[in-house]
């Protein structure tokens, strides 16, 4: 597949990686010479010095040809006006915008992004699949990460193990024996920052991030057996007033009635904003950092802050401030990967990355096929795929122990209707059913040659 990124920033350098690495022709435009070189010297694309909405700068990386064009430039204006001339002068089939302004958004202008006013196929905003992200994890109070699937029959889940984890120093084949009610599929373990696909032997210990997937409907069940019963939180602190800090504030006034919510926002004139758009949210003007606005903050009678400022060193320290003073619990926005390693061994409790959900957004129209959804894991690891197995699959039929998965693919579960079932070997695939498997990033090609006609999974 030809595509073109306009964009050569943190999500735009992300997406030509992951493209690029699976054998597609990309070129990448930014005006940023240094962005490019970067760019050139690190990935196999084709990169361009220019702006993304020229039309010969388009043409020159190749629009006529182009199947896709992914507009991921600082500037909305720019992202939009990229696909209107990828559209009406080159006829590229597939544009997709990244829009952080929520203006553009709401839902009076729905009209606005259509063939017949500005032909943008798909709409990416960061800021709200953030907030929504941060909804979630609020919701489950133990989980590092959750992503629902399915039509949210199916979760896959996060934790993150302790010494007092109950399923802890115990072999994988061993804990449908000792928790015979635990019906999940463990897909992914990240050790010391190392992911790895677990097999039936492999054991979890202290430290690590364990990925599963469950039935929504046993999800207590299975929190419960990695020691994970916490309330959820009727106290929160915002630190940051900013689009995502905004949209999760008003998110919470609508969803949780009962639930008290103070934003802390330096900007004064920006504070005022939040407070009068705000109905019933205390809004307070200073520095995170500081001391005494946190004490005004009531932050040792927190239960969680959420750092969602826009700068990640910021965030990162405040909710270690936070925790130092009592809160219990730190939700921290954070774009940079270096930071990966560190977050956990200081005390930061969850970590959300609007780059890694923007590429995981964009690959779900990126793979072709009955594919529902997909969401690339713990930076390139690999990727939770939803997809519908077909009649011609070579899945269905035979049990899945004589199915011949290549190594690092696992089977999470399969929806039947409204039942969701728990892979095991004796299970046998229908056609129609809906699949959801993990594939490791160096298993993908493999899936791709296995799926790629009998599930139209590309």
């Amino acid at each position: 597949m030809k595509v073109i990124v306009c964009g050569a920033g943190l999500v735009g350098f992300n997406i030509a990686r992951y493209l690029a690495s699976e054998g597609n022709d990309v070129t990448v435009i930014d005006q940023s010479p240094d962005l490019i070189r970067k760019i050139s010297d690190s990935l196999d694309v084709q990169a361009i010095v220019g702006h993304a909405s020229h039309p010969g700068v388009l043409d020159q990386a190749g629009a006529g040809d182009a199947e896709m064009l992914i507009a991921v430039t600082h500037a909305d204006e720019v992202n939009m006006v990229a696909c209107q001339v990828a559209h009406s002068l080159f006829h590229v089939p597939t544009k997709i915008a990244r829009v952080r302004d929520q203006e553009y958004l709401q839902g009076a202008w729905v009209n606005l992004f259509s063939r017949e006013n500005m032909p943008i196929d798909v709409t990416i905003s960061p800021e709200i699949e953030v907030a929504k992200a941060v909804i979630r994890r609020l919701r489950v109070p133990g989980a590092i990460d959750l992503i629902p699937l399915a039509g949210d029959k199916v979760r896959l889940l996060g934790v993150r193990c302790t010494p007092d984890t109950p399923v802890v120093n115990t072999p994988l084949r061993q804990l449908s024996v000792l928790f015979p009610e635990l019906s999940i599929v463990i897909v992914g373990i990240v050790r010391q920052d190392r992911p790895m696909v677990p097999s039936a032997d492999d054991l979890m210990i202290p430290g690590d991030d364990v990925y599963f997937v469950c039935a929504s409907a046993h999800q207590k069940r299975a929190l419960a057996a990695f020691g994970h019963e916490e309330p959820e939180a009727r106290r929160i602190l915002i630190f940051g007033g900013g689009n995502i800090g905004l949209f999760l504030a008003e998110r919470l006034e609508q969803e949780f009635p009962d639930v008290s919510v103070k934003v802390v926002e330096q900007d004064r004139a920006r504070a005022e904003y939040v407070a009068k758009t705000l109905t019933r949210t205390v809004v307070l003007n200073g520095d995170v950092l500081d001391q005494d606005i946190l004490e005004e903050a009531s932050v040792d009678q927190t239960e969680t802050v959420v750092a969602v400022t826009n700068d990640d060193e910021k965030n990162i320290l405040a909710s270690l401030l936070a925790k130092r003073y009592g809160c219990q619990r730190a939700i921290t926005l954070i774009n940079k990967s270096t930071y990966n390693p560190l977050v956990a061994t200081l005390g930061v409790d969850v970590v959300v990355n609007p780059r890694s959900m923007t590429v995981s957004t964009i690959l779900q129209y990126v793979r072709r096929g009955r594919i529902h959804s997909v969401h690339s894991l713990h930076e390139g690891f690999g990727e939770l795929i939803e997809a519908d197995a077909l009649e011609t699959s070579g899945l269905v039929g035979p049990p899945l122990k004589e199915a011949r998965l290549p190594a690092g693919v696992v089977l999470g579960a399969v929806v039947r209707g409204d039942e969701v079932i728990t892979p095991r070997g004796t299970t046998v695939l229908k056609a129609g059913d809906r699949v959801v498997l993990f594939a490791a990033s160096g298993s993908i090609k493999k899936v791709e040659k296995m799926f790629s006609v009998r599930l139209e999974y590309f």
